[in-house]
């Protein structure tokens, strides 16, 4: 197994850290590993649903679609094979990274939608689920500087994915050197991203080895107030000065954090 797929593992089993949540049935160098996931997703009447979703992760893995199977005592085995086909579906998309993580992500916001979509509403797959009554009250967010990209279209490629995955928006925002991540969405999605960000392999050394992001920091954190715009997407800005970054703050009401937390880092 390759070695984005070893560490993948390690990160889910820090991630899926509740009693039962991970486990890894088989492990062969050969036929690859099978790993367990017990989550669970607002199901078709609002209520949590339990999910057990089990991985085969092939010798070959990520560079090839994991095996699935879908289970839950709350849903028909016709339901569980429509789980299981659109998840496998989404993981298309993901090809060549690691993807176990972001389809756990993907059946935990979409079940509801997928089997039992809103009359009228538009949703469907692919959609996320509705805010929740926090959310109403403004979005989560967060601001974070990553310290470096050396490998800056893959690092790129895989915030997008992770922002994607997750239902957040945002930006990420180059001037120079600085590197700035601003993310704003459900608090416990925004941690789930911390969580990757934190323990993934997103960039490479000095050497052109594979690393995770250690030096990543997070600036500001908090409740979006009166004032601060609701990202509608996730956008990559690239700005030629500093006056051009600190118009895109203002634009979105955070010019006060501009001042107190972005310019020591360009000085």
């Amino acid at each position: 197994m390759a070695g984005p797929a070893r560490e993948e593992l390690a990160a889910l089993e820090a991630i899926f850290c509740g009693p039962g949540e991970w486990e890894v049935l088989s492990r062969s160098e050969t036929q690859g590993t099978v790993c367990r996931v017990l989550t669970t997703a607002e199901g078709p009447s609002g209520a949590d649903t339990p999910l057990e979703l089990v991985f085969h992760l092939p010798a070959g893995y990520p560079a090839c679609l994991p095996g699935l199977s879908v289970g839950s005592e709350r849903l028909t085995r016709a339901q569980c094979a429509a789980v299981r086909d659109k998840l496998l579906e989404q993981a298309q998309g993901f090809l060549p990274e690691p993807m176990v993580h972001q389809l756990v992500l993907w059946a935990q916001q979409n079940l509801r939608h997928l089997l039992d979509p809103p009359p009228g509403s538009g949703a469907g797959p692919g959609m996320c689920a509705a805010a929740s009554a926090a959310e109403a009250e403004g979005p989560w967010t967060t601001l974070l500087h990553l310290d470096h990209m050396r490998a800056k279209t893959r690092y790129v490629r895989t915030v997008r994915q992770w922002a994607s995955a997750l239902g957040l928006t945002g930006r990420l925002l180059f001037v120079g050197k600085v590197i700035l991540l601003l993310l704003q969405g459900h608090r416990d999605r925004v941690k789930e991203y911390l969580v990757l960000q934190r323990t993934s392999t997103v960039d490479v050394d000095s050497s052109g080895k594979k690393c995770r992001e250690r030096m990543a920091s997070v600036l500001w954190e908090a409740r979006a107030q009166p004032g601060h715009s609701r990202f509608l997407a996730f956008e990559v800005k690239e700005f030629s000065s500093l006056d051009e970054l600190q118009k895109e703050f203002e634009t979105a009401g955070l010019g006060a954090l501009f001042s107190e937390f972005v310019l020591g880092l360009v000085k």
